[in-house]
């Protein structure tokens, strides 16, 4: 990833939040990359902060007030036309609502309304207030309308409170401002259509259980918005998840595996990428039980039958040209099952993590995998599933580039 934003303008956006101090340090590392930084603040940050110190950081007008002009022209016209990037960091649920709800009363709104750009806000809450289902419904409509939302962290409120709705390090947003910017730039996927499978599926056995395991769809997701931010024609298939649907991606609901591979034959043959990221079942129930089996006796005995293996399925009928990419999330021996699974699946390359390592299992943000080719492997370090969805599609824009 490039490493500087020398020539980008970057809008900040800082609410008033306790974590506004934080933005300080944004900014401090926006400008050191190179960036013309534009401040703009609520009037509730200004409490926290003094603008007087973003302006000495940044050296440009920091915007306050709505109603005086700063530079003697229509400011946020040309604001928003000039921004590469806007961050809203700290993200207070009532500017997350008033950003949702259409409103201009701040420059952050105003801001929100006018550009063009890529947007990343970072959400910064107590954590009853993040989790709050109206919160929660004010970011889905942001994300919908293709903003870009970091995840919070966890830890100790300054109320004293632990939960999930601390504000993201700033290395870490500037780092996720990087890589929003480069894959707004980077259409490299334009006219391309690309096949993504995510998550786990469900065996039904009754009425209310159900065989499966602990995938969340994490990676497929990021897969998937990556994808689509590149310019792809993205085509999403999941099983139950509890994330939201990507931006600009269609996205087509299954629950067991003989559905997956369904929705996949339908869509494979128009596909020019197929990226089987989902974790579906190796097995299903032999019987469907109409009702709830009930308790009898101190053991059940369930008799299995073995599930398609749908990237295998596919890659039977993969026509010149499509590349194909498998997954093996593995506990032992991962190379080397990875290679096994890169002749079975006849896949192009295989996407190989140990799910018991530390940030590379199931439902976390980050991910340590490596790529494994008929000649190499190519061992990743520890990023998140973002960047990794990235390097993913890298490999495979490489691949059918010399197809």
């Amino acid at each position: 990833m490039e490493r500087s934003l020398q020539g980008k303008t970057v809008l900040l956006g800082v609410s008033g939040g306790i974590a506004a101090y934080k933005a300080v340090e944004i900014t401090s590392r926006l400008v050191k990359l190179g960036a013309e930084v534009h401040v703009l603040m609520t009037p509730a940050a200004t409490k926290l902060v003094a603008p007087l110190t973003f302006q000495a950081i940044c050296h440009t007008p920091v915007m306050v007030d709505v109603m005086r002009e700063q530079t003697g022209g229509v400011d946020h016209v040309h604001l928003a036309h000039k921004a590469d990037l806007y961050v809203i960091a700290p993200a207070t649920a009532n500017t997350i609502a008033n950003l949702a709800g259409g409103h201009a009363a701040d420059w952050l709104g105003i801001c929100g309304l006018a550009v063009t750009c890529p947007v990343l806000l970072c959400p910064a809450m107590e954590a009853n207030m993040y989790a709050a289902p109206i919160t929660q419904r004010n970011l889905q409509t942001l994300k919908n309308q293709g903003w870009t939302i970091m995840e919070p962290g966890e830890g100790r409120f300054a109320s004293g409170l632990m939960g999930k709705g601390r504000l993201p390090e700033p290395a870490d947003i500037v780092e996720a401002g990087l890589l929003l910017l480069g894959r707004a730039e980077r259409q490299d996927l334009t006219n391309k259509k690309v096949l993504v499978t995510a998550g786990t599926t469900r065996e039904a056995l009754d009425p209310v259980r159900f065989i499966g395991n602990r995938s969340t769809g994490k990676m497929g997701f990021a897969i998937a918005a990556a994808a689509a931010a590149r310019g792809a024609d993205v085509t999403l298939v999941t099983g139950p998840s509890t994330l939201p649907d990507p931006a600009g991606v269609k996205v087509i609901k299954i629950e067991s595996a003989l559905e997956m591979l369904a929705a996949c034959q339908e869509a494979f043959p128009g596909a020019d990428i197929t990226i089987a990221a989902a974790a579906p079942a190796d097995y299903r129930p032999l019987e469907y039980h109409d009702q709830k089996i009930k308790k009898a006796g101190d053991e059940m005995t369930i008799q299995l039958v073995k599930n398609p293996d749908i990237i295998a399925e596919l890659g039977t009928h993969k026509a010149p040209g499509q590349i194909t990419v498998a997954f093996a999330a593995e506990t032992e021996r991962v190379i080397e099952h990875a290679r096994e699974k890169l002749i079975k699946k006849k896949a192009d390359f295989v996407v190989a993590n140990d799910v018991t390592a530390a940030g590379a299992g199931f439902g976390v943000d980050t991910n340590k995998v490596s790529f494994i080719t008929p000649g190499s492997v190519d061992e990743l370090p520890l990023m998140t599933k973002q960047e990794v969805a990235d390097r993913i599609l890298d490999k495979a824009v490489l691949l059918l580039g010399e197809r």
